[in-house]
């Protein structure tokens, strides 16, 4: 069985004119335990939203959002929060960290919502990401590629199964990009955790055991096929 398994996801916004909107329609997507990913498309095609139905920050409009079998979508407001924290970790684009806490601060309260506060683990994170010497600074005293380490290691200070990340290098420069997918995949990998990436960074791509267009997992891309006669028709 997959670890993640999309069905069916359709998600629909009111336009302007209070019309239905589609930004997201997936026929199919799964992801297996430990597995490392990267998705792309096209910008403003449904990346992110596709994440924030998976971290079930948003509920689709349709479709099933299975984790380990448990359907996502299924679950009230409340029980998704605490599932999301003790299976999921997140890397928002803009890092979303706490500007009034300083980098150890904002580790140990992301670990609040899971496993339960813990200093010392997440000291060790931090200095594992090179952060030791920046514990106590907060983020408006820290450059970009430190606010991304400390980013990282809130994502996975509770140990979660699945981490997603929302480009996770647009901020940096090629080396700096580097170095922080890097150490995603590697800290991924020493917990067992799979990984979920939204990038447009074409050197990235050939890091990832399998990369996915969100284009042809769509329900078009399906139907076009259907259509086709399959891939072999004309």
């Amino acid at each position: 069985m997959a670890l993640l398994e999309l069905a069916d996801v359709l998600v629909r916004f009111p336009d302007p004119e209070g019309r239905p909107e589609t930004v997201l329609d997936v026929a199919r997507f799964e992801l297996d335990a430990g597995e490392h990913v990267a998705l792309v498309g096209a910008s403003g095609s449904g990346k992110t939203t596709l994440l924030h139905v998976v971290a079930g920050l948003l509920r689709p409009t349709a479709g099933r959002v299975l984790f380990d079998g448990v359907d996502l979508a299924g679950l009230s407001e409340g029980r998704r929060d605490a599932f999301r924290a003790r299976n999921l970790g997140y890397v928002f684009q803009s890092f979303h960290l706490l500007q009034g806490f300083t980098a150890l601060e904002n580790v140990v309260l992301g670990m609040a919502f899971g496993s339960g506060p813990d200093r010392a683990a997440a000291r060790e994170l931090l200095e594992r990401l090179g952060l030791g010497h920046r514990l106590h600074h907060r983020p408006a005293q820290l450059s970009v590629g430190q606010q991304q380490r400390v980013a990282l290691a809130r994502a996975l200070a509770n140990r979660p199964r699945l981490v997603l990340a929302d480009e996770p290098t647009g901020n940096l420069d090629p080396a700096r990009a580097r170095e922080a997918l890097e150490l995603a995949r590697e800290l991924c990998a020493d917990c067992g955790a799979a990984l979920l990436v939204v990038t447009h960074d074409p050197a990235a791509l050939g890091e990832f055991q399998r990369v996915v267009r969100l284009d042809e997992i769509s329900a078009a891309a399906r139907t076009a096929v259907a259509a086709g006669g399959g891939e072999g028709g004309a």
